[in-house]
């Protein structure tokens, strides 16, 4: 279930942002990653999105609580 719950995030993310603004930001801010980490596997996962999706994945109640651009706090 915590995958399905962390796709839904992702989801979720999407809606806020209406699908390509999220595709653009989310490539950004993986190149910018990767240019300061140099790691692949680091620049992913401090990625902004995934930050939110990896640290809520298991609260299965947290896109029911209305938690709308979470994502902004990282």
């Amino acid at each position: 279930m915590e995958i399905i719950n962390h796709e839904k995030i992702h989801l979720r993310q999407q809606l806020e942002l209406l699908i390509l603004p999220f595709y653009l930001l989310y490539l950004i801010n993986y190149l910018f990653n990767l240019i300061m980490y140099k790691k692949h596997d680091l620049a992913y996962r401090k990625i902004i999105f995934e930050q939110e999706a990896y640290r809520h994945g298991a609260d299965l109640r947290y896109l029911k609580n209305n938690n709308w651009y979470g994502w902004i706090k990282w």
